[in-house]
């Protein structure tokens, strides 16, 4: 019996703690949204057909484990479409959470591996936007860059 392996064509990610995809989450109605953007174009994931996926949007006041399961969700929706990690995200809600509410929800998102980038409201956003298109682009404005390693004694400038 032969063993082969199967590699990327460049290898593995050079690092794998670093930050992955940086989505946007409309929360703000009835079903989630999940979008993402990538030199300013964005666009809204669906669920591979076979894996779809009804993410009703709790109550803003619902406790912190049904907002956990909706942001797994979400994060589940974007890696399965985008094939990479999703570790970070601006969610876009119908109106701005009290303080009490904001912390619930960033505990959740942070529980189901997606750091917060920002909570926005639906006010701050352009009227006709798409939510989910709009904080995608915001996510990937907000989203952290990978520091550049430079050799020692390398000068760029």
């Amino acid at each position: 019996m032969k063993l082969f392996q199967i590699e990327e064509p460049e290898g593995g990610p050079a690092d794998p703690g670093a930050a992955g995809a940086a989505i946007g989450i409309d929360a703000s109605g009835i079903e989630v949204e999940v979008a993402i953007s990538i030199g300013g174009n964005a666009v809204v994931l669906a669920d591979r057909e076979g894996f779809e996926q009804v993410l009703a949007v709790p109550a803003i006041d619902a406790p912190a484990d049904q907002w956990l399961d909706l942001f797994a969700g979400a994060r589940v929706r974007a890696e399965r479409a985008l094939a990479r990690p999703a570790t970070h995200a601006v969610i876009a809600l119908g109106e701005a959470p009290d303080k009490a509410a904001a912390v619930r929800l960033m505990d959740a998102a942070e529980a189901a591996g997606l750091g917060v980038l920002r909570l926005a409201a639906a006010a701050e956003f352009q009227s006709g936007a798409t939510m989910a298109l709009a904080a995608a682009l915001l996510a990937e404005d907000l989203a952290p860059r990978p520091e550049l390693d430079a050799a020692p004694g390398t000068d760029f400038t």
